[in-house]
């Protein structure tokens, strides 16, 4: 069974979900369902079909994110040692070459990535241009308009 990278950060978010999808939003549709059984003739009953669909994604993502927790390899940046490479969990600071722009990124897993909060997702083509350079290295990201190129100002295990 093949593992899948998370950082504490990831593991804590994917744990409040869970927490969050059986203590509260289980419940919510359990008595939603209730609520329109009490109604009557459940063939055409569109409160019903609704409650019922909206179970089963639910109980469908409890599945989903138990199963990811149980094959998470949990990593936390602040304890690795790589020397300056790019590696899981690095926070890395780019300069992009043509515009001297200047941007931050947290290569994190799946669940975790988010751009708005400069989190990339590790299987991304940025962060696998950048996995295993190192600071002063200059990464080559092929991008819709073209290759990009980037020079590693920073590698930070924060």
């Amino acid at each position: 069974m093949q593992k899948i990278p998370l950082t504490v950060r990831g593991a804590e978010l994917l744990k409040a979900e869970l927490q969050h999808l059986k203590s509260v939003a289980r419940p919510e549709v359990i008595e939603a369902i209730a609520e329109a059984r009490s109604h009557g003739d459940l063939s055409e009953n569109a409160e019903y079909e609704a409650a019922k669909e909206r179970q089963g994604f639910i109980e469908g993502r409890i599945s989903e994110v138990e199963h990811k927790l149980s094959i998470a390899h949990i990593i936390n940046p602040s304890e690795i040692h790589a020397e300056g490479k790019v590696v899981f969990g690095a926070t890395v600071t780019l300069e992009d070459l043509d515009t001297e722009e200047r941007v931050r990124y947290q290569i994190v897993g799946e669940d975790e990535a988010d751009i708005k909060e400069n989190k990339i997702y590790v299987g991304s083509p940025i962060a696998r241009a950048l996995i295993g350079k190192e600071e002063g290295d200059v990464a080559e990201v092929q991008a819709p308009g073209g290759v990009r190129e980037y020079d590693i100002v920073q590698v930070e295990y924060i």
